[in-house]
């Protein structure tokens, strides 16, 4: 069975993996949500995040 990770991408950082071990669809649904963005996000830890990284985005890729 394919697994899938969730990567935390940041526009002038490091990206990071954030979630391991998902299947596709939990990892659908997470990057569904809002606050996987900093676009969209409005929580206070995600606008903290952003204040102090930048642009970032959460997306998935298989783990192999």
């Amino acid at each position: 069975m394919t697994t899938y990770k969730i990567v935390r991408f940041y526009e002038r950082h490091d990206n990071e993996v954030i979630v391991r071990g998902l299947t596709a669809e939990q990892a659908r649904a997470h990057c569904e949500d809002p606050e996987t963005s900093s676009q969209t996000a409005t929580g206070p830890q995600a606008v903290a995040r952003t204040k102090r990284m930048g642009q970032w985005f959460d997306g998935y890729t298989s783990e192999r």
